[in-house]
């Protein structure tokens, strides 16, 4: 999606009601949860971050999401009565959408009475994304796949207008056309960019729909803040029951929960959550142990010894034990360093041999990147870096691939470097660039120390900050900077997903930031992108990754461990990446 953004972004405090929502009472159940950035935009066009698609999937339905409790993530119908039809080339998915679901009460509809969600309402959200206007941050993911839909955004011919690859076949049915296969479709109508928006709200409250949602999920958005969002039961919520067994349920993994006992019930579970945006982890720390707070939390890296009884395995000390659920995971994506390929000084090059010097002198920097020293300083030794962008649990992970990526190797970094006659003053400067924080410079001092051991002049290695993640990111987007840290949280539990970002075509200002541009590449990603899963497949990914290593394109990867922590009173199993519409799984009893 999506960036992982840790960014706290200034709203004015709008408030929004309905008649589907009520305030909570004293008698009534609150979850209060954490996040550690705020979203600007509850629109699901202008999904940002991960804070905003927790908000988007609790308010809106989506066609499809996962299974709370299942891992390896799988899909379940949603709003969907059923997983789709099929056609044997994989071109042509058709959906049942359930009959009887309504959106919320609004002063959008006629009378303010929320009105049953159709099939037209699906190709209607869809569309959304292709209106040039609209600007929207989820187009990416439908682009060039579903037939007409793209020429239909280009020649603006208004919604009426209808779209060979989207119609609607009767009031609950929908049909959807592929310009080629792509399987990972089903994927991308479970995320929040595929939330289900009435017509009546958008044109009603045009751009103000982004702090106005109304959508027929398990909640209605109360209030927002840039410290605080509120949401409240959807009280006309269909029925929908909780089935443990569906969900994935193990006692093994998640007995201690208390989740077996909310087999059978209602859901939501609970009528109210309050979703705290603190950015500091001292504050968010503070809130979460004083008890009457927040409710569920992570334990910031500098609290660890003071929490952990021992780290391998990892285990909390009984005064947190007996207080605290814990579960440890690792984040679903990476973190990484990447090179822009544009830049002439690193990365391609019109003559050969300056471009062979170039490839040198990018695997000579990878080979002075001290992966560990990082974890150890600035993740405080938790978690271990992979080798190239594929990470543990998605399919295309290869235990089995060489570590040298990611092993510091000082001697062979200085003899790469001298082999291509690099040196003190031929090498050129080099920008570490990134959002202006203490932590941001922290990591610049890391990796200017770890080059001038490889051979780098310290006055050659230099930082380049932006004020706001907005301007860093329109700076990685226009190809101007020549390298930028950052991290990828995945949308969907596939390699695609992550391999896409250094396909050719993509380049910036699309997703492939690096601008890599290998015909071998490019024609793995095409074969594999069209495919089902299955070994052939599986290789291919693997085949795709390996070369991506062999050209240094990228330092990575790392994906950060979390320890979360939730009240004993509370019944859930905390994720944060690719799950969306967790709340309604989550329950608190009353103390």
């Amino acid at each position: 999606m999506v960036l992982i953004l840790k960014l706290l972004i200034g709203l004015c405090w709008i408030s929004v009601t309905a008649s589907a929502a009520l305030p909570a009472q004293k008698d009534e159940l609150v979850y209060r949860h954490v996040e550690d950035g705020a979203p600007s935009s509850v629109d699901p066009l202008h999904i940002q971050n991960t804070y905003a698609n927790s908000l988007v999937t609790a308010i809106y339905d989506t066609l499809y999401e996962y299974k709370y409790l299942k891992q390896p993530f799988e899909l379940k119908p949603n709003l969907a009565a059923s997983m789709p039809k099929v056609s044997e080339d994989g071109l042509v998915y058709t959906f049942k959408l359930k009959s009887g679901v309504k959106f919320t009460d609004d002063p959008a509809f006629k009378d303010g009475k929320g009105r049953e969600v159709v099939a037209e309402d699906f190709v209607y959200s869809l569309k959304r994304h292709f209106i040039k206007s609209n600007r929207s941050n989820g187009k990416w993911l439908w682009q060039g796949r579903i037939k007409g839909l793209d020429k239909w955004g280009q020649e603006s011919g208004g919604y009426q207008k209808e779209v060979d690859g989207i119609k609607a076949l009767d009031r609950f049915t929908v049909q959807v056309t592929l310009v080629k296969p792509f399987p990972q479709f089903l994927y991308t109508l479970a995320l929040g960019y595929a939330a289900i928006v009435p017509r009546e709200a958008d044109e009603k409250y045009g751009k103000q729909i982004s702090v106005h949602p109304v959508g027929s999920g398990p909640f209605v958005l109360e209030s927002l803040s840039s410290t605080k969002a509120v949401l409240v039961k959807n009280s006309a919520y269909r029925k929908e029951i909780f089935d443990i067994e569906l969900h994935g349920y193990e006692e093994a993994k998640h007995g201690s929960t208390g989740i077996a006992k909310l087999s059978g019930k209602q859901l939501p579970l609970v009528d109210q959550v309050e979703v705290s945006y603190i950015k500091q982890p001292s504050s968010l720390w503070n809130s979460f142990t004083k008890g009457n707070e927040i409710q569920y939390g992570w334990v910031p890296t500098v609290q660890l010894d003071q929490v952990l009884a021992s780290r391998q395995p990892l285990k909390l000390k009984k005064d947190f034990s007996d207080r605290f659920h814990m579960r440890v995971a690792s984040d679903f994506g990476y973190v990484y360093l990447e090179f822009n390929m544009n830049d002439s000084s690193i990365g391609y090059h019109k003559d050969p041999e300056q471009n062979k010097r170039n490839h040198a002198l990018r695997c000579a920097i990878r080979k002075g990147f001290d992966w560990q020293n990082r974890i150890d300083r600035m993740y405080h030794g938790i978690g271990e870096a992979f080798p190239g962008i594929i990470p543990p649990g998605v399919d295309g992970f290869d235990p089995s691939l060489s570590r040298e990526s990611v092993e510091l190797d000082v001697n062979g970094a200085k003899q790469l470097l001298k082999k291509h006659n690099w040196n003190a003053k031929t090498l050129p400067n080099l920008y570490y660039s990134g959002v202006n924080s203490v932590d941001f410079r922290k990591f610049f001092v890391q990796f200017r120390s770890w080059m001038s051991r490889i051979g780098y002049p310290k006055e050659k290695v230099k930082l380049k900050t932006f004020a706001t993640f907005g301007d860093y990111s329109k700076a990685i987007k226009d190809g101007r900077l020549m390298t930028h840290s950052m991290g990828w949280g995945l949308d969907y539990p596939d390699a695609e997903n992550v391999l896409q970002l250094y396909y050719g075509p993509n380049k910036s200002p699309g997703s492939n930031s690096s601008n890599f541009n290998n015909s071998e590449y490019n024609e793995i990603y095409r074969q594999a992108s069209a495919m089902q899963p299955s070994v052939k497949r599986t290789e291919l990914y693997k085949k795709a990754n390996k070369i991506l290593i062999d050209e240094c394109v990228v330092i990575a990867g790392f994906s950060r461990t979390r320890v979360h922590l939730w009240h004993k009173n509370v019944s859930m199993y905390p994720t944060r990446e690719v799950l969306g519409n967790y709340f309604k799984y989550v329950n608190v009893k009353p103390l």
